[in-house]
């Protein structure tokens, strides 16, 4: 390889570490960014990929990793996402067994950890990108740029774009992708370590067969992982065979003969393109057989420019969306951890003064190309040209050039094209240095590393708590219905349900078609009793979604209330139809039935239930209920010792299992579960009113007393209690005058 010496590596404001300090400096640094992060709870995403996911559960057999998505949901699966990331649901996994549960300090401090590793690793991508590969008499690389690579480093340690990869858990594939990128390009530049001089081109198919396997690995663990190849053959065409585009162009346009095109010949470059591009088609090819030969599916609220139906429309909005990233990483204040639905409204005509800004954006990347190409310094091409690189081509998979992607912005797929424009921004400060004042450049830099240092500690305080976290985002992407759903939804769940009907009503105005805010909003207004709005929302739900088996259940509740029992059937049947397994619908029909006073039919819709899901306490309960009721005791007894089997520690089963045992005349039986039920718990008054009628029929009256007063005690309104209470008073004090 040629060997250069970046001149305006030593015009940096910067101390000259040493290999082992500049590599702590850079790893304290990405510490301190993002250790806020580390005690948060699962957020966002985190529920599905995590908490959701069985793959993560040691029950769950380890092949299930390599059938399923990222998401746990089978890849064949028509609603799958396609996604295949063993190897990080891999390390969730690990992260499971480690910590015996789901306790997500674990997984956000091996989250901080990656992200100090892969910091540090940038010392040595940057260093080879910009001074070259050398290495002294005993084999050991040296670092021409010790300057440079270290500022390029910090500025990635901190930058606040990498926030959502590092404080949300799920954004473990970026990390795990991004090392193993590194790992897969470090490799790369393995083959030609033996090289002495420039003229040597000699290398190794172990170590480029290395890393294609490398890349493979960050596939598994990203697709993003692929592009290493794209960086790695840029890496080979213009610093291993020193090519300089604007040269060769140049002879090839004035028709003269190109002595770098014959080396491109001589140099073995094109059997390492060779197996760089065969290595990559294997994996792509492999990588579409898992996915079952088919793209994931999207719909328009995901990415709505890749629906629209004029092409010009949708390039023009293409590039919109390439400039807002582009600003993200200069400009790293407005984050949000969700860009679809109308956060980013598109561009419809040429008089939208935003088109202003793709406009800008192609202005500035000519600039650089233009630089990169054609300056005499041969530092500022190959600098500007790698900074470009590693900028662009990880960021092709979410371009929408090739597919349609399922997103708008995502913060998380710039994690490894921010170390491109870290790269520029070293050199752009190096170019500060050699023209301006260096107190002044070194001034502004520290500021810069400051403010972004504190950005990110900032906006990882946002990612501890889906409460901070989707409250920051009103302000960032208030047109964004999925914010108001998601702040809504916190708020439902904490148990403010009047605050969440604000922000599910903003949700379903700005985005009508909304049916997950409709069903949510009906479910409150159902809880609240406002049963004709709710019945309207739910109904509007499942015409927009026909196959929305939630909301068809939740309707059939609401219908229920209503007294519409027929149209309440209907709509169970419709979920049911939608969704084969859902013990829930199940046990809401059961209830229909029951009021309609069909109780074969409810037995059986809860018997469905129990079978879907052995431990649904309710339906178990429900169907020992209305056998009692019916007279039914000797089955209602059977029915509620084969659903103790499953629940052993139910007391409201219990409950309702004394109380048949009672009937039967069963009375220490009897007494055996209706203590065994307080001792769960101990402040239920309606065992203790039940257990003092057992007692006062078994002719035990102290017991039956002392039962009473508590129930009593814990519910003085309880129905009957006082009157049996008064029944058993009038009995003692029979007995005692007759005993006197």
């Amino acid at each position: 390889c040629v060997i250069w010496d970046p001149y305006w590596d030593h015009h940096i404001p910067l101390p000259k570490l040493g290999p082992l300090h500049s590599r702590l400096v850079t790893a304290f640094v990405a510490l301190i960014s993002f250790i806020n992060s580390y005690d948060g709870d699962f957020v966002f995403d985190d529920s599905e990929a995590i908490i959701n996911n069985k793959d993560l559960n040691p029950d769950t057999p380890l092949s299930n990793i390599w059938k399923n998505d990222f998401w746990g949901s089978n890849l064949s699966s028509n609603s799958s996402h396609k996604s295949y990331r063993p190897l990080t649901v891999l390390t969730f996994r690990i992260n499971y067994l480690l910590a015996g549960g789901l306790h997500p300090i674990g997984f956000h401090v091996l989250n901080v950890a990656l992200h100090c590793v892969i910091s540090v690793l940038m010392i040595d991508v940057f260093a080879i990108l910009i001074g070259g590969l050398v290495h002294d008499g005993k084999g050991v690389k040296l670092n021409l740029s010790p300057k440079a690579s270290f500022l390029a480093a910090l500025f990635f340690a901190a930058h606040p774009v990498h926030t959502e990869s590092v404080a949300g858990i799920v954004g473990r594939a970026d990390l795990l992708c991004a090392l193993f990128f590194q790992l897969s390009f470090l490799v790369y530049c393995k083959a030609f370590q033996g090289n002495k001089s420039s003229g040597d081109k000699k290398f190794s198919v172990l170590w480029i067969f290395s890393s294609i396997l490398l890349c493979a690995v960050a596939m598994l663990c990203k697709e993003q992982g692929i592009t290493v190849l794209g960086v790695n053959a840029a890496f080979d065409i213009l610093m291993v065979c020193n090519l300089n585009i604007y040269e060769l162009a140049h002879r090839l346009l004035s028709r003269r003969k190109s002595a770098d095109v014959s080396d491109l010949f001589t140099g073995g470059l094109l059997m390492r393109l060779a197996l760089l591009f065969l290595g990559g088609s294997f994996l792509l090819y492999a990588r579409w057989r898992i996915m079952g030969t088919g793209p994931p599916s999207f719909t328009e609220v995901d990415n709505p420019a890749s629906f629209a139906e004029n092409v010009i429309l949708r390039i023009v909005n293409y590039n919109y969306y390439y400039s807002l990233n582009a600003w993200l990483l200069l400009c790293p204040w407005w984050l949000c951890f969700d860009w679809s639905m109308g956060c980013v409204p598109l561009i419809k005509s040429a008089t939208d003064w935003r088109i202003v800004w793709p406009l800008l954006l192609w202005c500035c990347l000519m600039g650089l190309v233009y630089q990169a190409l054609c300056s005499q310094d041969s530092n500022k091409r190959r600098t500007l040209t790698f900074g470009l690189v590693l900028l662009v081509i990880p960021f092709l998979p979410a371009s929408n050039l090739f597919f349609r992607v399922g997103f708008v912005i995502a913060e998380r797929v710039l994690y490894l094209s921010s170390a491109g424009y870290c790269l520029i921004l070293a050199y752009t400060v190096g170019y500060c240095s050699c023209n301006w004042k260096k107190h002044k450049v070194c001034a502004a830099t520290l500021t810069l590393l400051c403010v972004n240092v504190a950005r990110s500690a900032q906006r990882s305080q946002h990612w501890r708590s889906e409460q901070s976290l989707f409250t920051s985002a009103l302000s960032v992407c208030p047109l964004n219905a999925k914010v108001h759903y998601n702040v809504g939804k916190n708020l439902a769940d904490r148990g403010n349900q009047s605050a969440s009907i604000k922000y599910y009503r903003e949700a379903v105005r700005l985005h009508p078609k909304y049916v997950h805010a409709m069903n949510n909003l009906g479910n409150i207004l159902k809880e609240r009793n406002e049963l004709k709005e709710a019945e309207e929302l739910l109904s509007s739900a499942v015409h927009i979604q026909p196959d929305f088996a939630a909301a068809w259940m939740n309707l059939g509740i609401v219908q229920n209330s209503l007294k519409k029992f027929d149209e309440a059937e209907q709509s169970y049947w419709n979920a049911v139809r939608f969704r084969k397994k859902y013990p829930d619908c199940y046990y809401n029909l059961g209830r229909l039935y029951a009021d309609l006073n069909r109780s074969i039919d409810a037995l059986n819709a809860w018997r469905n239930a129990t079978m879907l899901k052995p431990d649904h306490s309710l339906a178990w309960n429900n169907m020992v209920i209305l056998l009692d009721n019916t007279g039914n005791l000797a089955q209602a007894e059977l029915i509620g010792k084969e659903a103790l089997k499953i629940l052993p520690k139910d007391h409201t089963i219990m409950f309702s299992l004394a109380n048949v045992l009672g009937k039967q005349e069963k009375y220490k039986e009897s007494e055996g579960f209706f203590l065994n039920a307080l001792k769960i718990n101990p402040n239920v008054a309606s065992c203790h009113g039940n257990l003092a009628v057992l007692y006062h029929r078994w002719g035990k009256l102290d017991l039956a007393k002392r039962h009473y007063e508590l129930s009593l005690r814990l519910d003085p309104s309880a129905p009957g209690t006082k009157e049996n209470y008064n029944m058993l008073k009038r009995k003692l004090e029979q007995r005692q005058r007759t005993v006197g």
